[in-house]
């Protein structure tokens, strides 16, 4: 039977007068992909600060290994086994691709590094063809590959991985080339608490906490708790909108006017010439 790995008890958590988080539990076993969905607002991220030691609970417990987190801060949770992986691009803008995926080896030795570099470049072979390109020149989505290769390809075991919506940003096809980071973080003996809004990121859960019923004031409650089969049947925001199909789009609205970009230099951007 696997063993729990991360224990939060009943958490509630403040942003000043406003209650974000409710009342919160759930466990985290050792192996496990946990993924937490709902709404925009819901607390989901919150849940993750928390966890990770950059916001305080009002009252409840989180228990990591069996020890409890309080007062412990954040940096010191990385020796424990616990690393956050934030939302957003988090690059440094004026190294190259190459060199943002060194400083995430550093930790490693030396003679691992470019094993594991070229691992990194099978998997996103578009990093490949840019890695000599300074990193803050790079479209989102492009600066979120460097983000995912640079934590999620980590060969470190015995983790437990925290990370705020990593397919933001992503073009579809990359979603792919997530979930298999994720799958491989898990053969690796990794533990994985995520929050998405990809369905098919979604699907590999192991475990699904479903937070609302709404956002802000009105959410930082747990709505479901199960599998990802269990949550097509729920009663819940999220669990009717999965059900749902949404139909292909016949009618297109008539535009009254056009702005014009013409020769646009920036970036990825060469010369580019368009009517929105």
């Amino acid at each position: 039977m696997a063993q729990t790995l991360l224990k939060v008890d009943n958490i509630n958590v403040f942003y000043g007068n406003i209650h974000a988080v409710k009342d919160v539990s759930f466990e985290v076993n050792e192996g496990e992909i946990v993924t937490l969905i709902g709404a925009n607002g819901a607390g989901k991220s919150t849940i993750l600060n928390t966890v990770s030691g950059l916001l305080h609970p009002r009252s409840g417990s989180i228990l990591f290994h069996g020890k409890d987190l309080h007062g412990v801060p954040a940096h010191k949770l990385v020796g424990m086994g616990l690393a956050q992986v934030p939302e957003g691009r988090h690059v440094f803008l004026q190294m190259t691709v190459q060199e943002n995926l060194e400083m995430g080896a550093f930790s490693q030795p030396s003679s691992g590094i470019e094993a594991d570099l070229e691992s990194v470049y099978q998997r996103f072979p578009r990093l490949l063809e840019r890695r000599k390109q300074i990193a803050g020149t790079l479209s989102g989505g492009e600066a979120q590959r460097i983000k995912i290769a640079r934590y999620i390809n980590s060969p470190l075991t015995d983790m437990m991985y925290v990370l705020d919506e990593p397919s933001v940003g992503l073009h579809s096809r990359d979603n792919q080339k997530l979930k298999n980071s994720l799958i491989k973080l898990k053969e690796h003996g990794n533990t994985v608490l995520i929050v998405e809004h990809h369905r098919e990121i979604i699907a590999l859960a192991d475990h699904i906490v479903d937070m609302g019923p709404e956002a802000g004031i009105n959410g930082g409650q747990i709505m479901y708790q199960g599998s990802y089969e269990g949550l097509l049947k729920a009663d819940t925001v999220t669990g009717r909108m999965l059900r749902t199909k949404t139909p292909v789009k016949m009618e297109y609205r008539k535009p009254t006017g056009w702005y014009q970009l013409e020769h646009a230099n920036l970036h990825n951007l060469k010369n580019v010439n368009v009517k929105l």
